[in-house]
């Protein structure tokens, strides 16, 4: 487990605030607050590993903050220990705006404790008007139920919102200064792939990378890749990776030797493709200290179709491998890589990603079946879950493999943070899955692309980014499960569109109203031709993160009790959907201006 990016992973910074009256006020609550901060430091790093499995670590104030000398000093200990996220804490009044975290880039949350003795509520509502008076958006925390003043238990409905919003601060933290790799450039029109610098810039705090696909070309022909771990790979692949039934029509079919040689082709892609992302020790060692280095990517794209596919392998298998929690060098923490350069979805993948610790699933949103459509071409109904329709989820290959749903939580199919995946999981997604031919209709230069259809019954959340002229990103959140299709409909189903590339049968949860109508209303309200489908329902999750990044939520079926913005988002109107697009309008991007 080991951050592979460039940069130390953020902290929590905890700031327990206090009354700074002394001589008797500020003496007596000293001990209560800085419990409160304690518990709440032990409570978060108890709870919350970064998708590369490290604890998440804590700062706590050496002092509690008084006024503003103190916050000062706080505020540069944050600085000096890298905090990326912070939560202050009280029980008592405090002087609000003097005791303030004043930075505008920190992700930024007031907890008052709810007690009767000391007016620590009084103070939340004070701080939050100060934060909000000063265009600071902060989050308010405050417990339903009122404790004992000796209580130094987090009540439940406490802990649902400390752990949403420190999970989304990290994630903000942890995009910052990174990079995006584009590899080629646009494909076959696809607006997402028309990579935004600056969406990724003002938004997130990402740079964007550019890269010709020729370059992986020349670093095939060159050696420029570590050829003991290809050796390792190739035979690995050999091993788990079985061959499909060829689909292509006889005429189009290749031997045996070219068959061979696309393999080769496309686990030299893979490493290069990884390499190209966060750098190779090895290479730097062969003499290619440029190619070495990497770009400190936290996610990345290939372009392939069609410049690339009309006349190389596809990238199917190199998008499904850095995108499953596992290769030939065991199990590990999945990647972020967009299938056409979809830098949108991609987007959408990494935020699922850093939420969950989990791979993602990059799909089309392919095809609405309806009850009706299903019994005319099949002679059956669908029923259970499925009953009111379904969404065919399916991509050429690229899906990770984990989303065969072979790996298990308390007994039920789930897709799960890479050090939970026992190496007999691994193995049971590897001979769930075959490597077809890829269809030459689609892809000329031929490759492999990966065959399965997702198992059982998972929760699941889809989302994606789409921008919007004159508005700017907007995010889609669509919450459901999988289900598993009977054989006899599966087969005829699947096979109308392409049976050789991975299939997830998607229901999301519906509500009878707009958007959420029914599944047919999702279908048609979907605003891009993709989407990032992360396990878990982590809607509300998704929330909070966006409205960190001002990203206006325009669709969602997540329930009113589980949104949680930051307090000013109450001024920009009752309705909050609208409240939500105002307040993102006011603010602006993080990062700077739109």
């Amino acid at each position: 487990m080991a951050n592979r990016l460039i940069g130390d992973l953020p902290k929590v910074g905890i700031r327990p605030v206090i009354d700074g009256r002394e001589r008797g006020v500020r003496e007596s609550l000293e001990k209560q607050v800085m419990t409160l901060a304690q518990t709440a430091a032990a409570f978060i790093s108890e709870q919350l590993r970064f998708p590369s499995g490290e604890t998440v670590e804590c700062v706590v104030a050496d002092t509690c903050i008084g006024g503003v000398a103190e916050a000062a000093l706080c505020a540069e200990k944050f600085r000096k220990e890298g905090v990326g996220v912070s939560l202050t804490v009280t029980p008592c009044w405090c002087y609000g705006t003097e005791v303030m975290d004043t930075d505008p880039l920190l992700a930024k949350a007031v907890w008052g404790f709810n007690g009767t003795e000391r007016p620590g509520a009084v103070y939340l509502a004070a701080a939050l008007a100060g934060y909000t008076q000063k265009g600071l958006p902060t989050f308010g925390i405050y417990g339903r139920d009122v404790q004992d003043a000796g209580d130094t238990t987090i009540p439940e409905d406490v802990k649902e919102k400390i752990v949403r919003f420190v999970k989304s601060g990290l994630a903000v933290a942890q995009m910052k200064g990174k990079s995006y790799v584009s590899i080629g450039y646009s494909s076959m029109g696809i607006a997402g792939s028309m990579v935004d610098s600056s969406f990724f810039q003002k938004y997130l705090g990402i740079r964007t990378e550019f890269v010709e696909s020729v370059e992986i070309l020349r670093r095939i022909d060159e050696g420029i890749y570590d050829e003991e771990e290809y050796q390792k790979a190739l035979a690995w692949t050999k091993t788990n990776c079985k061959e499909g039934k060829d689909v292509n029509k006889p005429e189009d079919q290749v031997d045996a030797a070219r068959k061979e040689a696309e393999w080769e082709m496309v686990v030299k892609m893979t490493l290069i493709c990884r390499d190209m992302m966060i750098g190779n020790e090895k290479v730097i060692a062969k003499g290619y200290r440029e190619e070495g280095l990497g770009r400190n990517a936290i996610l990345g794209g290939f372009q392939g179709q069609r410049q690339w596919t009309d006349y190389k392998p596809n990238a199917d298998f190199t998008e499904a491998i850095l995108n499953s929690s596992f290769d030939w060098n065991g199990i590990r923490q999945a990647f972020v890589f967009a299938t056409e350069n979809d830098s949108l979805n991609g987007v959408s993948m990494l935020f699922g990603h850093l939420l969950s610790n989990t791979s993602q699933i990059f799909s089309d949103v392919r095809t609405y079946w309806s009850p009706d459509a299903v019994k005319r071409v099949c002679g059956k109904e669908l029923t259970g879950l499925a009953e009111g329709g379904i969404i065919h989820l399916i991509n050429s290959g690229s899906t990770t493999l984990d989303a065969t749903a072979q790996q298990r939580a308390q007994g039920n199919p789930a897709m799960k943070p890479f050090w939970e995946i026992t190496e007999d999981e691994v193995q049971k997604c590897l001979d769930n899955t075959l490597w077809p031919q890829a269809e030459r209709g689609y892809f000329r230069g031929g490759g492999y692309s990966s065959q399965f259809k997702t198992a059982g019954q998972m929760p699941v959340t889809m989302s994606r980014v789409n921008l919007v002229d004159g508005l700017g990103p907007v995010l889609q959140i669509a919450e459901g499960w999988t289900v598993e299709l009977p054989d006899d409909i599966h087969k005829v189903l699947d096979e109308r569109t392409n049976p050789t590339w991975p299939t997830t049968w998607f229901v999301p949860r519906v509500n009878g109203e707009g958007a959420f109508k029914d599944v047919y209303s999702v279908m048609a309200n979907w605003g891009a031709n993709h989407g990032a489908i992360s396990y878990g329902h982590i809607g509300a999750d998704l929330i909070t993160l966006a409205s960190m990044l001002r990203i206006p939520v325009n669709m969602h079926n997540v329930t009113e009790d589980k949104v949680f913005r930051p307090s000013a988002w109450a001024s920009f109107g009752e309705n909050k959907e609208g409240s939500d697009f105002r307040a993102c309008e006011t603010y602006g991007p993080l990062y700077g201006k739109k």
